[in-house]
């Protein structure tokens, strides 16, 4: 099972080119998440809505595009062919790492003609006949020219396979598109197929400090938020060395003795994720020639780097970065401390 996701600001012609593409790809069935998008300002109460400025920023629009493309694929088979464009990395890891779990292979493309053209062609695009819905709809395809350029000059190109479409037709696109796809210049996104969890899982993470005391953090390309080093542990396996042999996989740094607990912290379920037991260890101080040889050996992960408490405020999810700073606490300490959700108890 596969999906070809069409990427690329509003005028780059993915929804044109996505028809025309369902008719060169056997076996191939069109899914717009912008159905799942208004369906939501149906069913959601306007003040929720009126809380985000996209319907991408709903947590339940991304979980059910992942639900929705998994079913259809489950039900139809083949090829789903997803025209919708994506500019903020975490949203491609939180969707295209839930359809890796799902075990479905991505293959990401990004329709992108010159800025000129994309302007010209959003100053000719068809609006509602009220002026004011003329007026809306304009803007909002200009207010995204930036953060598309800002992506394509980011993370974009160096995730997705390029396709100029300045001077092509829709059909010409497709074609390009159904070229790469079957050549195989357009490859499956390299994405750790990390398989949901089916129960409450125990997991291990391990904290790593430079010299200056900042904490090493990882950022997957599976899920959203950066990370600590650490993961699942196995059946039989102890708490503390899976948080090593985690370390070893994901950095290449191999400790040599067993990390001190931090934390204990009880997540609890939020469905449809499952809850369990999260553990933080203390790792140690990495002297400078160790930390230099920090490498990333798989597609697991994309980056790492130190970051000092307050740093790893902004990049680590809420609850995670609570989990960090009690850590520390402890750290400072020298007792472990317990938690439940992010918060000490007893």
């Amino acid at each position: 099972m596969t999906v070809v996701w069409i990427n690329g600001a509003f005028g780059a012609g993915k929804t044109t080119t996505a028809r025309e593409l369902i008719e060169l790809i056997p076996n191939s069935t069109l899914f717009d998440p912008e159905i799942v998008g208004a369906e939501l300002s149906r069913l959601l109460p306007a003040k929720h809505l009126a809380e985000v400025g996209d319907f991408q920023d709903l947590p339940i629009w991304r979980r059910l595009v992942i639900d929705t493309a998994a079913a259809m694929l489950a039900e139809l088979g083949g090829t789903l062919v997803v025209p919708m464009t994506l500019l903020r990395q975490e949203y491609r890891d939180e969707i295209f790492g839930g359809l890796a779990a799902r075990r479905i292979s991505v293959r990401h493309l990004v329709l992108a003609p010159a800025e000129t053209i994309l302007r010209a062609r959003i100053a000719g695009r068809e609006v509602p006949p009220d002026p004011d819905g003329e007026i809306r709809v304009r803007q909002w395809s200009y207010d995204h020219i930036e953060p598309y350029r800002a992506a394509l000059a980011s993370w974009l190109a160096a995730d997705a396979y390029p396709i100029d479409t300045g001077s092509l037709t829709p059909y010409e696109a497709a074609l390009r598109v159904t070229e790469a796809v079957g050549s195989g210049a357009a490859r499956p996104c390299e994405i750790v197929q990390t398989p949901e969890p089916t129960a409450e899982t125990l997991a291990a993470g391990v904290l790593l400090f430079d010299e200056d005391d900042k904490v090493l953090l990882v950022d997957p390309t599976y899920k959203p938020g950066w990370e600590f080093p650490g993961g699942v542990v196995e059946p039989g396996e102890a708490p503390a060395r899976a948080g090593m042999r985690e370390v070893a996989e994901e950095t290449g740094i191999r400790l040599r003795e067993v990390p001190r607990l931090l934390v204990v912290d009880w997540e609890r379920p939020d469905p449809p994720r499952y809850g369990g037991l999260r553990l933080l260890f203390d790792g140690g101080r990495l002297a400078p020639a160790e930390a230099s040889r920090v490498h990333l050996p798989g597609p697991e992960l994309r980056a790492w780097r130190f970051a000092s408490e307050h740093e790893a405020a902004t990049m680590l999810p809420p609850v995670r970065y609570e989990r960090l700073r009690w850590a520390l606490r402890a750290r400072e300490r020298g007792a472990a401390i317990y938690l439940e959700a992010g918060t000490p108890v007893g």
